[in-house]
């Protein structure tokens, strides 16, 4: 089973840092975002494979995730074998590439990965956002597991007044994770099996408060629609027609997740408070962290 990941966008809101540096390049504290995103893709059982789905403009995340043994030697003559390590971790992850050549949704993105991900069901993870104890495409696969093979989309719950900016599904609660609150429908650990996707309802016409967060675990058979899936919202071929029109054919269940467990990085402001939410997250960085912030660390941080 592979892991699909769309990485082919220009990153225009970070201009002009992904002038010369591609936004999945840029770090989280010591390793950029798209090695955490891959790493979660290569936790459940099953998944042997990450393809990234990238623009022939960004040549730099290939050669990250390349092996360099010139580069390792460098560092390891210089005694910085545990930075010689963690680049050839880096380089090992068991990646590869697809080109989307022309900007024409997300939809079109995952369809150029089809090549690598044969007949088998996929993951497919945003680049932008991952979710640093990767547990959530785990208990994706074991629901699907669970639903013999159905596919499985990762939600999370939005308040009411702002359920007109989303894709919102539609369904019904079916069962809940060991641990989850089995009092509440849209509580984190609720299992949904899936009628519908309403793109922004009005919030008295939303059929729940659940929202897709950008992890989809998919039947081959999307492959099969996005290969005919005309143009949708924007112009460009939209995922979620794909998965309404498989709606009409097969099972779907959601997960819902807590907001607050994964990472938004989409943004600037986004991206940084990432970095500062786990720099003090982790023992080795809390305090350098709160040092260099300096005067303001007791106003940031409490």
């Amino acid at each position: 089973m592979k892991a699909v990941i769309p990485a082919a966008g220009l990153g225009t809101r970070f201009l002009p840092a992904t002038k010369v540096t591609p936004k999945e390049l840029l770090p989280i504290l010591s390793k950029p975002v798209i090695q955490y995103v891959v790493e979660e893709a290569l936790e459940p059982d099953g998944v042997d494979g990450v393809v990234i789905v990238n623009s022939r403009e960004k040549p730099q995340i290939e050669s990250y995730f390349r092996v360099d043994g010139g580069y390792e030697d460098m560092l390891r003559n210089r005694g910085k074998d545990a930075e010689a390590d963690a680049i050839h971790d880096a380089g090992s992850l068991p990646v590869s590439f697809v080109y989307q050549d022309q900007p024409k949704g997300l939809g079109h993105a995952v369809l150029c990965a089809a090549g690598e991900t044969g007949d088998d069901p996929f993951f497919v993870l945003l680049g932008d956002y991952f979710v640093p104890d990767r547990q959530m495409c785990v208990n994706m696969k074991r629901i699907s597991d669970a639903h013999g093979g159905a596919s499985v989309i990762a939600v999370a719950p939005v308040p009411a007044d702002q359920v007109s900016r989303y894709g919102i599904i539609a369904g019904t609660r079916v069962e809940s994770l060991p641990d989850a609150h089995p009092e509440d429908d849209e509580r984190e650990g609720a299992v949904w099996k899936v009628s519908g996707l309403v793109e922004k309802p009005a919030p008295r016409d939303a059929p729940s408060h659940l929202f897709i967060v950008g992890r989809y675990l998919l039947s081959p058979r999307v492959m099969e629609l996005l290969e005919t899936q005309g143009v949708g919202a924007g112009g460009e071929i939209q995922l979620t027609d794909a998965m309404e029109r498989l709606l009409e054919e097969e099972d779907m269940y959601a997960l819902v997740v807590d907001p607050d467990e994964g990472c938004d990085t989409g943004t600037p402001a986004a991206w940084a408070a990432v970095n500062a939410r786990l720099a003090l997250a982790g023992d080795a960085s809390r305090a350098p962290f709160r040092e260099a912030l300096g005067s303001c660390a007791s106003q940031l941080c409490g």
